[in-house]
């Protein structure tokens, strides 16, 4: 996996983000969050709303071209922001003090013409969340499919099915792998939704009246939008509404906590007493600095542990939501590390994720050998089905199924010989039945046919929306 090393030769103002990102992220995710990028996101805004504003007789076009070529130039950075932002006290308008430098005379009373400082700062933070969905929502739908796949490569492999940590019945093993790479097709879908939502831009000035511009605000807003591929804003304060942030925030943590679904059963599947699954132990791997023999699932637990951090950021995204009047900055710090992280976090894990399915070991004789830990009585539920056929009232047979199971688990005997040493079960089972009942592969159900359309689903949101 590609990670983010800082280069202090070559750009010694990169933003300091909120985790470790020596550590957690890929280049292409941290790229979207170092701090000159952030400017010129911004500078991109200012330049697309002075076009805008040109196109319709707002401000002269010479002036919009002459911003928009500033603004493009690559000479404004954040080496020269800082200086001006320490006279000024305020980053934004430390960046519009940076564009009017670099711009000819006659442009410069028109740069930042009718917009607010959270024209800039919302709107380029719809900027990298659009960039970060379109980072994120491709490797979603990579993951699906290596999903699909393995689904479809293990529907026939009879597998114990646990509830309450207890045997319960039997499964595809394939079907586990349906289950993650349905919901992770369902993911695709409510990115694809949550994007006319949450891709908000917005020119609207201080209170969300657009003042400035008048009657022609909305025109220029949506111009603005359309040249910056964003959504525009219908009604602001002064900030676009933190509903929209919040949501964003949730359908990551939502993600998020799909993928610690996955990875919590990993590492169950891995525990030395199940053993029937193994993350890749690549050559020269340590497990552990003491215990030499050590396999541990690292990558799955890693998962897990950044899952956490990630849910946390919910509760922060929801608690700015309520602002005094038309905009306080009660939001406004904490969003600098929330927004992030996030999109860092998420991203590493999906990263994670697909790494350890592509390397997944599948222990096929583990599979087995557990279906039969209890010693047959996970068969107890076919042994059931077919007594009630035979025409046994359910609680009748219920009764005895059971009776025999608890006695069979005392006596340490397998299920199979208790149920043909029971008068009152072989007088009503062949032989021939019981072998059918006692052999799993019998018993998948529909799983063949479930995995089967999954997989075809799978495929046909990925071809749709990546």
């Amino acid at each position: 996996m590609s990670r983010f090393i800082f280069d202090t030769k070559q750009d010694t103002m990169l933003s300091i983000l909120p985790i470790d990102s020596g550590r957690y992220g890929t280049i292409e995710m941290v790229a979207l969050f170092k701090e000159q990028k952030k400017i010129n996101y911004q500078l991109e805004i200012e330049g697309a709303t002075a076009v805008s504003q040109s196109e319709i007789g707002m401000i002269p076009k010479a002036v919009g071209k002459e911003i928009q070529r500033a603004s493009r130039s690559g000479k404004i950075t954040v080496k020269r922001i800082k200086q001006l932002e320490a006279k000024s006290d305020h980053d934004t308008a430390a960046l519009v003090e940076a564009l009017s430098e670099k711009c000819k005379l006659e442009a410069r009373p028109w740069v930042h013409y009718g917009l607010t400082s959270n024209d800039l700062v919302d709107t380029s933070n719809s900027m990298q969340m659009k960039d970060a969905l379109a980072i994120i929502q491709p490797k979603v739908g990579k993951l699906a499919l290596f999903l699909a796949k393995m689904a479809v490569k293990y529907k026939d492999l009879p597998a114990v099915g646990r509830t309450h940590g207890q045997h319960a019945s039997i499964i595809s093993f394939g079907l586990k792998f349906a289950n993650w790479a349905f919901e992770m097709a369902k993911h695709i879908e409510r990115i694809e939704e949550i994007k006319k939502r949450v891709l908000i831009c917005k020119t609207l000035g201080v209170v969300g009246t657009g003042s400035l511009m008048g009657s022609q605000a909305l025109e220029v807003q949506k111009r603005v939008s359309k040249k910056l591929g964003l959504f525009p804003a219908e009604v602001a304060t002064q900030i676009i509404p933190r509903e929209r942030y919040a949501e964003y925030v949730f359908q990551l943590a939502l993600l998020g906590s799909t993928l610690e679904k996955i990875a919590v059963e990993i590492r169950n599947l891995q525990r030395t007493e199940i053993g029937e699954v193994e993350e890749h132990f690549k050559k020269g791997q340590m497990g552990s600095s003491a215990v030499p023999v050590k396999r541990n699932p690292t990558k799955s637990e890693r998962i897990t542990s950044l899952s956490k951090l990630l849910h946390s950021q919910v509760q922060v995204s929801f608690e700015n939501i309520p602002q005094w009047h038309e905009r306080d900055l009660s939001n406004s710090a904490n969003e600098r590390f929330i927004l992030p992280m996030c999109s860092i976090l998420l991203d590493e894990m999906i990263e994670t994720m697909i790494n350890v399915i592509q390397n997944l070991h599948i222990n096929a004789n583990s599979i087995n050998k557990n279906l039969y830990v209890t010693k047959g009585q996970i068969f107890a539920e076919f042994l059931l089905k077919a007594l009630i056929k035979k025409g046994i009232p359910r609680f009748k047979a219920y009764r005895d199924v059971q009776r025999i199971a608890f006695e069979a688990h005392d006596k340490g005997i397998e299920y199979i010989d208790a149920v043909r040493k029971d008068k009152s079960i072989s007088s009503q089972i062949t032989e021939k039945e019981i072998k059918t009942i006692f052999t799993p592969e019998n018993h998948l159900g529909s799983s063949s046919s479930i995995i089967n359309n999954v997989s075809k689903s799978v495929q046909n949101t990925c071809k749709k929306f990546i």
